[in-house]
């Protein structure tokens, strides 16, 4: 006899201190963040909130977003940061949840996280059709940067160490990689 498959409610019922998700049927409880990856997230998104969601010195036409939660199906995911074209999402819902896929995420990796980001999480967004997906790993100093080709992604480059990077599909702008780990 199987296991019940977890539901919302147990989701809910999670201590505040921990990001749930739901996929599959699975509950996966990740620890709040370390320092380190909430200031890679942190100054990601103020980076790319100006140019791309406010039109300030950049082109525009995005809502960017930190942790929303996305339902697709019976599946809960909370990506670190979650990027939307305008076209496609004029107005955030006003709704807990959205089900619209992403443009882009981005999932900042952690020894907690990091098997969750790529094993599991990742086939869920190629199966939504999310475009781009970013991997950000403080500790390592990398950014890898994946393109979604039919089912699958395809690893685009992989930025490392204190470089000045244009990465799709943001790559009008410059980012610094040593202000993004805190290394500035």
């Amino acid at each position: 006899m199987g296991r019940k498959p977890a539901t919302y409610a147990d989701l809910e019922s999670l201590p505040a201190n921990v990001v749930g998700e739901l996929i599959a049927g699975e509950l996966y409880a990740s620890p709040r963040p370390a320092a380190p990856h909430t200031v890679a997230a942190s100054r990601l998104g103020g980076e790319l909130s100006g140019p791309f969601d406010r039109g300030r010195g950049g082109p525009g036409g995005w809502l960017i977003l930190d942790e929303p939660e996305l339902h697709f199906g019976e599946d809960a995911l909370v990506p670190d940061l979650a990027g939307w074209r305008r076209e496609r999402m004029p107005r955030p819902p006003r709704t807990a949840a959205f089900t619209l896929a992403p443009d882009w995420v981005c999932e900042v990796l952690s020894t907690s996280t990091a098997a969750l980001d790529r094993g599991v999480k990742l086939p869920v967004y190629a199966r939504e059709g999310v475009r781009h997906v970013w991997f950000m790993d403080p500790g390592a100093r990398t950014l890898e940067v994946l393109q979604l080709a039919g089912a699958r992604y395809t690893l685009l480059v992989t930025h490392a160490g204190l470089a000045r990077v244009h990465a799709p599909p943001f790559e009008a702008l410059e980012l610094e990689l040593a202000f993004l780990w805190g290394e500035e």
